[in-house]
């Protein structure tokens, strides 16, 4: 399938995200755990429409906002929906999934920009796809809940559950947080004093899929011949 889609003009990041989008069907449904046909339709459609409301909002939002129809921001859009969307996709109705999408359309944008003018080393945006929109998707939940859904559980804010579950997924989001930061700091420190954390200029400009294993990732990269 990458093949494929890069010998229509597709590269990397791009033949990776349209895997992602086929792959969530997989993961998100298959986290049931079990052969329930409603509960697995239902999470799939929420899935599939989060998504698409997330790269529509996204493509929008950068052409608006820099004037050109960046495919990087229409792509993690896309990611930034199907992100949002796997901690709610079972407790949340079917417009709820559109909602939370187009938002994190909206937040990746954003997000992107920020940490690019804060010179954060993130070429892919994964900390504005993974780490802003996994906050958001898991906050979600204390708004959009509904104990209608296949997954049942309490309801959310605006189903009249009140601020108790969304205090809950915000504990949740904070205590996450803190461990991971103070395990990856520890990690991280070990790492550096032993091995350290950077290659050489050279193999950043050539590329880790040579220095490191020895192969190209994409074969004809005109970068790998410099």
């Amino acid at each position: 399938m990458a093949g494929g889609l890069r010998f229509l003009g597709f590269r990397g990041i791009d033949c990776r995200s349209f895997c992602w989008w086929l792959g969530w069907f997989g993961f998100n449904p298959g986290s049931t755990m079990a052969a329930d046909p409603g509960a697995i339709a239902h999470i799939v459609v929420t899935t599939n429409l989060a998504c698409a409301a997330g790269l529509l909002s996204a493509t929008i939002l950068a052409w608006v906002w820099l004037g050109k129809p960046d495919f990087s921001m229409t792509v993690n859009g896309a990611l930034s929906g199907l992100v949002a969307i796997t901690a709610p996709c079972a407790f949340v109705e079917v417009w709820a999934s559109l909602v939370i999408g187009l938002i994190a359309g909206l937040l990746v944008v954003p997000a992107v920009v920020c940490f690019d003018r804060l010179k954060i080393d993130d070429p892919v945006g994964a900390l504005s796809v993974h780490l802003v929109n996994g906050i958001w998707g898991t906050l979600s939940i204390g708004l959009f809940a509904t104990s209608s859904a296949p997954g049942g559980g309490p309801d959310g804010l605006f189903y009249g559950g009140g601020f108790g579950s969304l205090w809950a997924q915000f504990v949740g989001v904070v205590a996450v947080g803190v461990f991971t930061m103070a395990l990856s700091l520890i990690v991280w420190s070990i790492i550096k004093q032993i091995w350290g954390l950077r290659v050489s200029p050279e193999d950043e400009l050539r590329g880790l899929d040579l220095s490191e294993m020895g192969m190209e990732a994409y074969a004809g990269d005109p970068m790998h011949d410099r």
